[in-house]
């Protein structure tokens, strides 16, 4: 996890980001426990509200649950909700509007996919 946070998003939605990212990424699997908001709060050296208002939406999406008196874990399936939503997002916040910009500028469909082969060809160098 990052100690640093941007200022162009709250705080609470890049905690909660930083645990998707987590789980995404295998660091933390299905059936593990999470770090725990207090845990969170030393680390980060942030408010506890703040915290709570992003793990908390992780448990009312059912990415996170609690056990009473033990702690917070990831729930079963939960990668792939993350998954799904972010594909979701993905192709709302960059593929609509790179088709708008692409048929602006007559950008044809092969055309679109060569770029998107150029710059992964450049990121896996």
């Amino acid at each position: 996890m990052r100690k640093t946070f941007n200022q162009d998003k709250p705080i609470y939605l890049q905690v909660r980001e930083q645990i998707e990212d987590q789980i995404l990424k295998h660091q933390l699997k299905e059936g593990e426990q999470a770090p725990s908001t207090n845990q969170l709060v030393n680390f980060y050296k942030i408010n506890h509200v703040t915290v709570s208002k992003g793990v908390n939406q992780l448990v009312d999406e059912g990415i996170l649950y609690k056990k009473r008196g033990i702690g917070m874990f990831v729930a079963e399936g939960a990668r792939e909700m993350l998954i799904q939503k972010r594909k979701e997002s993905f192709m709302e916040d960059y593929v609509v509007k790179l088709v708008h910009e692409a048929n602006k500028l007559e950008i044809t469909e092969n055309e679109i996919i060569q770029f998107i082969k150029n710059v992964k060809e450049r990121e896996a160098e």
